[in-house]
């Protein structure tokens, strides 16, 4: 007996001990210098400053609605509580003011505040890890430069325990996070290398478009092949699957109108993507345009495992008793055409749209029932959009009407059913 207690202290002993290693690596770690504070900003440096935050879509989350630019303050939502973006205008008292270029480059690479505190990945510095210093310095001479300084203090985050402590988050980096400088590939041309860059980094196209754990983490292994927002109301689709949002079979032309307007005949951006074409993409030049297109096209295509078959018994129902047929000419008709044709240049067909017959049901479920709009852009500055139907149809109503758009025309989707409604409901009322 007392040799089995001894074994036990002997593990919990080593266990405590591997998590002060961890944990001392991640506070040591942080105050490391490994490079110095630059020279003063440049007017070159500060305009290019101001592109490069359009690429990364830094007001996105730290502006809030109707308040002053990068004053911070929204919520970014995440699966284990609400994390506040931080004031990053150049207020010395509540902003990055007493911050210097050192310090700046240290939190995008290293996610480390100028105290050294851990920064959580809701910024996602694990993307931001791969950007420049060149690149870095030229984004902080912008916020001290071209940005109006704020008096806003930043707003706690909202975190469940144990998520809200710093040990937690050690032990979490000590996981997941290694930083990682982009290297670029000789064997790649100069656009695919530097679309790589602009997408693995500043774009962080993958903060949003590849699963993740139970703990929040990147999944190996799958990188952009679709993961839920965290509102659970909408499905950022995978980049790589044929069946959902891969553009593999697009030419390089057609991908960048998509990014700079937001709409072409072969699909319109709606929810978080519209947004994020309004605030960034439609501001990248050509060359960045196309060298995105060019990394986008060439992803490997790999179908999900998650993707189900379609339930013919269910559609077979569907389309007999008729009540999706009748509600789709009734409300749709008019714009999607009878046949799902669309109209060019306003609406998208629904036929062969891969966003409608996806195997995720969430995002058409999502649209019927709040509507939406393609981004306002310099290609496209009057989108037509799609009004709401919450208040016009029954759960029933709906699941019968996506059925039978993802089931016509050619399309192969597999039904919508009133459970499905249940489970969208029920998702989006336990989201944080």
């Amino acid at each position: 007996m007392k040799r089995a207690w001894l074994w036990v202290l002997a593990v919990l002993a080593s266990l405590f001990l591997t998590l002060a290693w961890f944990v001392g690596r991640e506070f040591v770690g942080g105050f490391v210098t490994y490079a110095t504070k630059r020279s003063e900003a440049t007017p070159e440096q500060i305009e290019r400053g101001e592109y490069l935050a359009r690429i990364g879509n830094c007001a996105g989350c730290h502006t809030a609605r109707g308040a002053d630019p990068y004053a911070g303050g929204r919520a970014v939502e995440t699966p284990f509580g609400s994390v506040f973006a931080g004031n990053l205008t150049p207020d010395k008292a509540t902003g990055i003011g007493s911050w210097d270029s050192f310090a700046f480059y240290r939190a995008m690479s290293l996610g480390r505040s100028r105290d050294g505190r851990m920064l959580y990945p809701a910024f996602p510095y694990p993307s931001f890890s791969q950007i420049s210093r060149d690149d870095s310095d030229a984004l902080f001479a912008y916020l001290m430069n071209g940005v109006k300084p704020v008096v806003q203090a930043n707003t706690a985050h909202s975190l469940q325990f144990p998520f809200d402590s710093q040990l937690a988050l050690a032990v979490w980096r000590a996981l997941y996070f290694k930083p990682k400088t982009f290297q670029p590939e000789p064997t790649q041309s100069a656009d695919w290398n530097r679309g790589a860059y602009l997408v693995q980094g500043l774009a962080h196209c993958g903060a949003c478009h590849s699963t993740r754990n139970a703990l929040g983490a990147p999944v190996a292994g799958h990188a952009y092949d679709g993961a839920m927002m965290p509102g659970n109301d909408w499905y950022a689709p995978s980049l790589t699957a044929a069946s959902e949002a891969s553009v593999a079979d697009w030419s390089l032309a057609e991908i960048t109108a998509w990014l700079k307007g937001g709409a072409t005949p072969k699909a319109s951006a709606l929810g978080p993507m519209a947004e994020v074409i309004f605030q960034s993409t439609q501001y990248a030049n050509n060359a960045d345009l196309l060298a995105m297109a060019t990394y986008l096209k060439a992803l490997p295509s790999v179908e999900p495992s998650r993707a189900s078959s379609p339930s013919t018994k269910l559609i077979t129902q569907n389309k007999s008793d008729g009540v999706g047929a009748k509600l789709y000419a009734k409300h749709c008709a008019s714009c999607h055409g009878d046949n799902g044709e669309g109209k060019a240049n306003a609406f998208p067909a629904l036929a062969g749209n891969g966003a409608v017959t996806m195997a995720n049901t969430t995002n058409v479920i999502s649209i019927i029932i709040k509507g939406g709009f393609a981004p306002a852009t310099k290609g496209n500055p009057r989108p037509h959009g799609m009004p709401p139907y919450y208040h016009l149809l029954s759960d029933t109503d709906i699941a019968n009407l996506a059925t039978h758009i993802r089931s016509s025309w050619g399309n192969s989707g597999s039904a919508v059913t009133e459970l499905d409604m249940v489970k969208f409901r029920n998702s989006v009322r336990a989201a944080p």
